[in-house]
């Protein structure tokens, strides 16, 4: 196999990707396929089906599912071994997570267990914090926990009222505040709690449920995720020892989102993992539910819900495991002393916060389309609790606010790519000015020639040209008060999102077709045909909002013209393609790739 290219992160916006260069689902190892059985089978075998035992919250079952996780080492893939760890790649470490999809609401425990309960000791603790506490949370024997939001301070994290003044003899901090809707928090052993010392250093702290002037209120009351502990963690005079202090006293924030990019990514697969157990579970409904005579599986309207929430899972797929083998890739060029330094691991990591917050954004709202029409081809069942689709739904809905709102995301998405371009280590702003020769001279009888998928990767080069004109208005016009133009943040960040889910789609039907010939791609290349199709569309009008606010007169109808050029593509027979990948679906009873 030729070595996969590493990119910066967000180039994939300028840059013309090679199918050589990403990493797709086709292509696990051994080893990695056998991790995800692993956890698949442990999934379907002790939790799968035990929901409502999972929602009555028992302790001592959470943790004897947390022991049984941890003896086979799902709860520490991103851990060393040094550390009782699996130290497992980001590809396999996802693999877990998708597969932890399917376990209901205990997939929220575990997620918080393996992410922000471990990770801030992993990446910034001390040798000797890490050896204390990373062997017993890999094996299940403690809980973790991340205690970061207050009510009132939820996405503005670093507008914490939690305070922390040192003792008089200097050899431990006292902390005073709440923290709410804490995961795992009537259950954690150990959490990672930030505070500002002395009301202005935003700090993190290691802070165990024993410890003098901690304690927890009762658990909420939730829409969904019934089966995870969600409470208040109340800190009075809490006394918590100058060795845990996590990291450098001020430097909360360096942990904060630099964790949080790595639950980005996982809350992809994990999500993800959900969409295909939502369209198994839908299909067998389908298949089973008779109307007019007829199973309703054959109604195409029906057949139409299906492919759509195949194809959004499809996409999903690809993006979860592009970003997770690039993280890899770029953790390759680490020297071994840098991998040891999980400060290091957390810069590498940090380089894709775009892409991170991306496959978050996508991978929640394609689950929350996905378990929207569960219900709807559940009819009235579907609102019936002893039918899985109302769980399924109500389940999927946090997961559009935690790791940081999706709002938020889209802020970070295009906030992150200017501030690239600024600074100079995205060639954003260079790049325009190819685009606009590209779009000056550009001629849509480009689409009669080429290969199969030729129009869609044309469609994506188009794409690319319209968030460059856009992007190029958007600096000259509306730079200085961008900040406050919310809405136009958000437009722009949906334009990014489309583009990376596009190519990592297409390249890897590329990919594919590549390999294994174009019949056996065929639902590879449905699938991305169809979603290019209203993508480029989607496209077209994401950037004729953004341009309409910034411009107006001759110089917004000379733009809209030039993104009318760029939406152009030749018709696609889409009811066909999608009636393929339904049918693949309705007899394979599950998600099909």
């Amino acid at each position: 196999m030729n070595e996969r290219k590493i990119f910066s992160g967000g180039e994939f916006l300028i840059s013309d990707v090679k199918q050589g260069d990403v990493f797709a689902p086709e292509e696990f190892t051994n080893e990695q396929k056998m991790v995800f059985k692993a956890a698949f089978d442990f999934v379907k075998k002790e939790l799968a089906d035990n929901a409502e035992e999972i929602e009555k919250k028992d302790e001592t079952k959470v943790r004897n599912w947390f022991s049984m996780a941890g003896e086979l080492g799902l709860n520490a893939a991103d851990i060393p071994e040094e550390y009782g760890g699996e130290g497992m790649d980001k590809i396999s470490a996802c693999l877990v997570g998708e597969a932890m999809g399917g376990a209901n609401s205990f997939a929220v425990s575990h997620s918080c267990q393996t992410g922000i309960g471990s990770l801030p000791i992993y990446l910034f603790g001390t040798e000797e914090q890490k050896q204390k506490y990373l062997p017993k949370l890999a094996t299940g024997e403690m809980i973790g926990a991340y205690c970061l939001t207050e009510s009132g301070a939820g996405s503005d994290a670093m507008n914490a009222a939690t305070t922390a003044v040192l003792s008089e003899d200097g050899s431990h901090y006292i902390l005073n505040g709440e923290k709410i809707f804490i995961t795992n928090g009537a259950w954690a052993d150990v959490l990672t709690v930030f505070a500002k010392v002395d009301g202005e250093k935003f700090t993190g702290f290691i802070i165990e449920k024993g410890f003098e002037g901690f304690s927890t209120g009762p658990e909420e009351s939730k829409l969904g995720i019934k089966g995870s502990s969600t409470v208040t963690v109340i800190l009075k005079d809490c006394k918590v020892p100058v060795e845990n202090v996590l990291f450098t006293v001020g430097s909360g924030h360096k942990i904060a989102f630099n964790v949080l990019n790595i639950g980005r990514y996982k809350l992809g697969a994990n999500a993800m993992g959900g969409a295909k157990n939502s369209i198994a579970a839908a299909v067998k409904y389908a298949n089973e539910r008779v109307q007019f005579g007829k199973k309703i599986s054959s109604f195409g309207m029906i057949r139409n819900k299906l492919a759509q929430m195949t194809i959004k899972t499809y996409m999903t797929e690809s993006i979860v495991y592009r970003l997770a083998a690039a993280i890899d890739d770029k953790m390759s060029t680490l020297d071994e002393a840098a991998r040891k330094n999980g400060e290091e691991v957390a810069k590498a990591i940090e380089e894709y916060s775009v892409e991170c917050a991306i496959t978050k954004i996508y991978g929640s709202e394609a689950l929350d389309y996905v378990v929207d029409e569960l219900v709807q081809i559940y009819g009235g069942n579907g609102y019936i609790s002893e039918f899985p689709a109302e769980r399924a739904y109500r389940d999927s809905r946090i997961n559009r606010i935690f790791e940081g709102t999706n709002e938020i995301n889209r802020l970070v998405i295009t906030g992150n790519v200017l501030k690239m371009a600024m600074k100079g280590k995205l060639a954003l702003l260079e790049s325009v000015g190819t685009a606009m020769k590209d779009i000056a001279s550009y001629d849509t009888s480009v689409f009669k020639q080429g290969s199969i998928l030729a129009t869609q990767g044309q469609i994506l080069k188009n794409s690319k040209n319209l968030f460059l004109l856009t992007v190029n208005t958007v600096t000259q016009k509306l730079l200085e008060t961008l900040q406050e133009d919310q809405e136009v943040i958000e437009l722009l960040a949906d334009m990014v999102i489309e583009i990376f889910a596009m190519e990592s789609g297409l390249l890897r039907a590329q990919k594919f077709m590549e390999t294994k010939g174009e019949k056996k791609a065929e639902l590879h290349i449905a699938a991305v045909k169809a979603y290019c199709a209203d993508a480029i569309l989607k496209m077209a009008g994401l950037s004729k909002n953004v341009l309409a606010f910034a411009e107006s007169g001759e110089a917004l109808e000379k733009l809209i013209t030039d993104v009318d050029k760029l939406a152009y593509a030749p018709m696609e027979n889409t009811i066909a393609q999608k009636r393929l990948i339904a049918e693949k679906v309705i007899k394979g009873k599950k998600y099909p790739f």
